[in-house]
Protein backbone atom coordinates (compact mmCIF):
# COMPACT_ATOMS: atom_id res chain seq x y z
CA UNK A 1 0.00 0.00 0.00
CA UNK A 2 2.87 2.49 0.66
CA UNK A 3 4.57 1.96 -2.39
CA UNK A 4 1.33 2.42 -4.49
CA UNK A 5 0.73 5.73 -2.56
CA UNK A 6 4.73 7.26 -2.97
CA UNK A 7 4.24 6.03 -6.62
CA UNK A 8 0.58 7.67 -6.80
CA UNK A 9 2.14 10.82 -5.00
CA UNK A 10 5.38 10.91 -7.69
CA UNK A 11 2.68 11.49 -10.30
CA UNK A 12 0.71 13.86 -9.24
CA UNK A 13 3.49 16.31 -7.69
CA UNK A 14 4.79 16.09 -11.04
CA UNK A 15 1.94 17.08 -12.59
CA UNK A 16 2.02 20.42 -10.37
CA UNK A 17 -1.88 22.25 -10.28
CA UNK A 18 -3.38 19.66 -12.96
CA UNK A 19 -5.90 16.90 -12.27
CA UNK A 20 -4.53 13.22 -12.45
CA UNK A 21 -6.77 10.53 -13.89
CA UNK A 22 -5.83 6.87 -11.93
CA UNK A 23 -7.07 4.02 -13.22
CA UNK A 24 -7.95 1.09 -10.71
CA UNK A 25 -6.48 -2.52 -11.12
CA UNK A 26 -7.25 -3.61 -14.93
CA UNK A 27 -6.11 -6.56 -16.50
CA UNK A 28 -7.18 -9.25 -17.95
CA UNK A 29 -7.48 -10.22 -21.74
CA UNK A 30 -4.82 -8.79 -23.29
CA UNK A 31 -3.20 -6.89 -20.13
CA UNK A 32 -1.09 -9.72 -17.82
CA UNK A 33 0.67 -9.16 -14.20
CA UNK A 34 3.84 -11.96 -13.80
CA UNK A 35 3.05 -11.61 -9.85
CA UNK A 36 -0.45 -11.40 -10.67
CA UNK A 37 -1.65 -14.93 -12.89
CA UNK A 38 -5.06 -15.25 -13.65
CA UNK A 39 -6.69 -18.37 -14.21
CA UNK A 40 -6.70 -20.08 -17.81
CA UNK A 41 -9.71 -18.55 -19.88
CA UNK A 42 -11.53 -19.95 -22.98
CA UNK A 43 -12.06 -16.43 -23.95
CA UNK A 44 -10.42 -14.00 -21.63
CA UNK A 45 -11.37 -10.62 -23.43
CA UNK A 46 -14.81 -11.66 -22.28
CA UNK A 47 -13.59 -12.76 -18.83
CA UNK A 48 -12.05 -12.04 -16.07
CA UNK A 49 -11.35 -8.19 -16.31
CA UNK A 50 -10.85 -4.88 -14.89
CA UNK A 51 -13.65 -4.28 -12.48
CA UNK A 52 -14.85 -7.79 -12.31
CA UNK A 53 -11.36 -9.01 -10.99
CA UNK A 54 -11.89 -6.53 -7.63
CA UNK A 55 -14.90 -7.93 -7.12
CA UNK A 56 -13.41 -11.65 -7.13
CA UNK A 57 -10.35 -10.34 -5.45
CA UNK A 58 -11.65 -7.03 -3.04
CA UNK A 59 -8.12 -6.74 -1.13
CA UNK A 60 -6.55 -5.47 -3.96
CA UNK A 61 -9.06 -2.76 -5.10
CA UNK A 62 -9.30 -2.04 -1.20
CA UNK A 63 -5.19 -1.23 -0.77
CA UNK A 64 -5.62 0.63 -4.31
CA UNK A 65 -8.14 2.74 -2.76
CA UNK A 66 -6.19 3.05 0.46
CA UNK A 67 -3.44 4.19 -1.12
CA UNK A 68 -5.03 7.09 -3.34
CA UNK A 69 -6.70 8.18 -0.80
CA UNK A 70 -3.68 9.13 0.97
CA UNK A 71 -2.36 11.09 -1.65
CA UNK A 72 -2.02 15.04 -1.46
CA UNK A 73 -4.35 17.16 -2.22
CA UNK A 74 -6.73 14.40 -2.83
CA UNK A 75 -9.31 17.06 -4.75
CA UNK A 76 -6.27 16.69 -7.83
CA UNK A 77 -6.80 12.82 -7.66
CA UNK A 78 -9.28 11.51 -9.78
CA UNK A 79 -10.56 7.22 -10.19
CA UNK A 80 -11.31 5.44 -12.96
CA UNK A 81 -13.05 2.05 -12.85
CA UNK A 82 -12.49 0.05 -15.88
CA UNK A 83 -15.18 -2.55 -17.82
CA UNK A 84 -18.07 -1.42 -15.63
CA UNK A 85 -21.28 -2.92 -17.15
CA UNK A 86 -23.92 -1.95 -14.54
CA UNK A 87 -25.12 1.15 -12.05
CA UNK A 88 -24.53 -1.56 -9.22
CA UNK A 89 -20.71 -1.87 -9.48
CA UNK A 90 -20.24 1.83 -9.50
CA UNK A 91 -22.64 2.20 -6.55
CA UNK A 92 -20.94 -0.71 -5.12
CA UNK A 93 -17.60 0.62 -5.38
CA UNK A 94 -18.42 4.63 -4.03
CA UNK A 95 -19.60 2.88 -0.56
CA UNK A 96 -15.88 1.18 -0.33
CA UNK A 97 -14.84 4.23 -1.76
CA UNK A 98 -16.65 5.88 1.22
CA UNK A 99 -15.84 3.35 3.94
CA UNK A 100 -12.33 3.67 3.38
CA UNK A 101 -12.08 7.31 3.07
CA UNK A 102 -14.15 7.23 6.51
CA UNK A 103 -11.46 4.69 8.42
CA UNK A 104 -8.84 7.51 7.45
CA UNK A 105 -10.54 10.08 8.86
CA UNK A 106 -11.48 11.81 5.22
CA UNK A 107 -14.04 14.10 5.25
CA UNK A 108 -12.92 14.98 1.54
CA UNK A 109 -13.56 12.41 -1.91
CA UNK A 110 -11.65 12.07 -4.72
CA UNK A 111 -13.62 12.03 -8.04
CA UNK A 112 -14.58 8.53 -9.50
CA UNK A 113 -15.57 7.58 -13.11
CA UNK A 114 -16.36 5.56 -15.21
CA UNK A 115 -15.01 3.96 -18.40
CA UNK A 116 -17.33 3.34 -21.18
CA UNK A 117 -15.59 0.37 -22.77
CA UNK A 118 -18.68 -2.30 -23.42
CA UNK A 119 -21.79 -1.25 -24.82
CA UNK A 120 -23.96 -2.19 -22.51
CA UNK A 121 -22.04 0.75 -20.68
CA UNK A 122 -22.52 3.35 -23.19
CA UNK A 123 -26.36 2.43 -23.69
CA UNK A 124 -26.15 2.82 -19.62
CA UNK A 125 -24.39 6.10 -20.00
CA UNK A 126 -27.18 8.14 -18.29
CA UNK A 127 -28.39 5.89 -15.50
CA UNK A 128 -24.43 5.92 -14.55
CA UNK A 129 -23.42 9.74 -14.71
CA UNK A 130 -26.25 10.13 -12.20
CA UNK A 131 -23.55 8.55 -9.87
CA UNK A 132 -20.58 9.18 -11.52
CA UNK A 133 -18.67 12.54 -11.58
CA UNK A 134 -17.13 11.59 -15.15
CA UNK A 135 -17.00 9.25 -18.19
CA UNK A 136 -13.98 8.25 -20.14
CA UNK A 137 -14.82 6.05 -23.10
CA UNK A 138 -12.24 3.49 -23.88
CA UNK A 139 -12.39 3.31 -28.26
CA UNK A 140 -10.24 0.43 -28.41
CA UNK A 141 -12.21 -2.21 -26.28
CA UNK A 142 -15.01 -0.16 -27.35
CA UNK A 143 -14.53 -0.95 -30.97
CA UNK A 144 -13.72 -4.34 -30.34
CA UNK A 145 -17.09 -5.43 -28.20
CA UNK A 146 -19.15 -3.60 -30.38
CA UNK A 147 -17.27 -5.06 -34.01
CA UNK A 148 -17.03 -8.47 -32.41
CA UNK A 149 -13.39 -8.41 -34.00
CA UNK A 150 -10.51 -9.17 -32.13
CA UNK A 151 -8.12 -5.68 -32.23
CA UNK A 152 -5.23 -8.45 -31.27
CA UNK A 153 -6.32 -10.69 -34.52
CA UNK A 154 -3.88 -10.50 -37.07
CA UNK A 155 -6.77 -10.54 -40.08
CA UNK A 156 -8.87 -8.37 -38.14
CA UNK A 157 -7.70 -5.83 -36.44
CA UNK A 158 -7.28 -3.39 -39.79
CA UNK A 159 -10.84 -3.47 -39.53
CA UNK A 160 -11.32 -2.97 -36.11
CA UNK A 161 -12.01 1.27 -36.82
CA UNK A 162 -13.48 3.14 -34.03
CA UNK A 163 -14.80 5.96 -36.44
CA UNK A 164 -17.31 2.99 -37.40
CA UNK A 165 -20.92 4.58 -37.31
CA UNK A 166 -22.35 2.04 -34.53
CA UNK A 167 -19.11 3.35 -32.36
CA UNK A 168 -20.15 6.87 -32.99
CA UNK A 169 -23.81 6.56 -32.38
CA UNK A 170 -22.44 5.07 -28.95
CA UNK A 171 -20.33 7.68 -28.40
CA UNK A 172 -22.76 10.38 -29.01
CA UNK A 173 -25.60 8.42 -26.58
CA UNK A 174 -22.84 8.83 -23.61
CA UNK A 175 -22.45 12.21 -24.50
CA UNK A 176 -25.90 13.04 -24.14
CA UNK A 177 -26.60 10.60 -21.26
CA UNK A 178 -23.94 12.38 -19.68
CA UNK A 179 -24.66 15.90 -20.30
CA UNK A 180 -28.50 15.05 -18.99
CA UNK A 181 -26.27 15.52 -15.40
CA UNK A 182 -23.93 17.43 -16.22
CA UNK A 183 -20.51 15.53 -16.18
CA UNK A 184 -17.74 15.41 -18.82
CA UNK A 185 -16.74 12.64 -21.14
CA UNK A 186 -13.53 11.69 -22.19
CA UNK A 187 -11.91 9.49 -24.47
CA UNK A 188 -8.53 7.35 -24.11
CA UNK A 189 -7.89 5.33 -26.40
CA UNK A 190 -6.74 5.43 -30.17
CA UNK A 191 -9.19 7.19 -31.43
CA UNK A 192 -8.50 10.29 -29.56
CA UNK A 193 -5.08 10.89 -31.14
CA UNK A 194 -6.07 10.29 -34.64
CA UNK A 195 -6.07 14.15 -35.95
CA UNK A 196 -8.79 12.99 -38.30
CA UNK A 197 -11.86 11.86 -35.38
CA UNK A 198 -11.25 15.31 -33.29
CA UNK A 199 -13.96 17.47 -34.87
CA UNK A 200 -16.08 14.11 -34.41
CA UNK A 201 -15.43 13.42 -31.17
CA UNK A 202 -15.38 17.39 -30.18
CA UNK A 203 -19.02 17.54 -32.14
CA UNK A 204 -20.50 14.61 -30.79
CA UNK A 205 -19.42 16.15 -27.06
CA UNK A 206 -16.60 15.24 -25.49
CA UNK A 207 -14.43 17.47 -24.25
CA UNK A 208 -11.19 15.51 -23.09
CA UNK A 209 -8.91 13.97 -24.83
CA UNK A 210 -6.12 11.19 -23.54
CA UNK A 211 -3.12 11.59 -26.30
CA UNK A 212 -0.37 9.94 -26.80
CA UNK A 213 2.17 12.32 -26.45
CA UNK A 214 3.98 12.75 -29.49
CA UNK A 215 0.98 13.88 -30.51
CA UNK A 216 -0.59 16.08 -28.01
CA UNK A 217 0.95 19.49 -29.82
CA UNK A 218 -0.63 18.23 -33.35
CA UNK A 219 -4.33 17.72 -31.49
CA UNK A 220 -3.99 21.00 -29.83
CA UNK A 221 -3.19 22.40 -32.83
CA UNK A 222 -6.33 20.84 -34.41
CA UNK A 223 -8.60 21.65 -31.49
CA UNK A 224 -7.98 25.37 -31.82
CA UNK A 225 -8.75 25.62 -35.59
CA UNK A 226 -12.17 24.06 -35.19
CA UNK A 227 -15.77 25.60 -34.97
CA UNK A 228 -17.77 23.63 -32.40
CA UNK A 229 -20.76 24.60 -33.93
CA UNK A 230 -20.15 23.08 -37.78
CA UNK A 231 -18.45 20.50 -35.92
CA UNK A 232 -21.71 19.28 -33.76
CA UNK A 233 -23.86 20.04 -37.37
CA UNK A 234 -21.64 17.68 -39.64
CA UNK A 235 -20.97 15.11 -37.06
CA UNK A 236 -24.83 14.10 -36.61
CA UNK A 237 -24.77 13.57 -40.66
CA UNK A 238 -21.95 11.02 -39.88
CA UNK A 239 -23.97 8.72 -37.50
CA UNK A 240 -26.77 7.94 -40.35
CA UNK A 241 -23.38 6.64 -42.70
CA UNK A 242 -22.77 3.33 -43.38
CA UNK A 243 -19.30 2.13 -42.77
CA UNK A 244 -15.83 3.26 -41.37
CA UNK A 245 -14.74 3.93 -44.46
CA UNK A 246 -17.74 6.09 -45.69
CA UNK A 247 -17.46 8.12 -42.34
CA UNK A 248 -13.23 8.66 -42.97
CA UNK A 249 -13.89 10.10 -46.73
CA UNK A 250 -16.93 12.41 -45.13
CA UNK A 251 -14.27 13.62 -42.51
CA UNK A 252 -11.10 14.22 -45.10
CA UNK A 253 -13.83 16.52 -47.03
CA UNK A 254 -15.12 18.09 -43.99
CA UNK A 255 -12.01 18.97 -42.37
CA UNK A 256 -8.96 18.28 -44.08
CA UNK A 257 -5.90 17.44 -42.46
CA UNK A 258 -2.49 18.98 -43.53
Amino acid sequence: EEEQRQAYQAVLDAMGDKPVIIRTIDVGGDKQLDYLPLPAEANPVLGLRGIRLAQVRPELLDQQLRALLQTRPLQRCRILLPMVTEVDELLHIRQRLDALASELGLSERPQLGVMIEVPAAALLAEQLAEHADFLSIGTNDLSQYTLAMDRDHAGLAARVDALHPALLRLIAQTCAGAAKHGRWVGVCGALASDPLATPVLIGLGVRELSVSSPQIAEIKARVRQLDTVKCACLSVELLNLGSAAAVRRACHQHWPLG
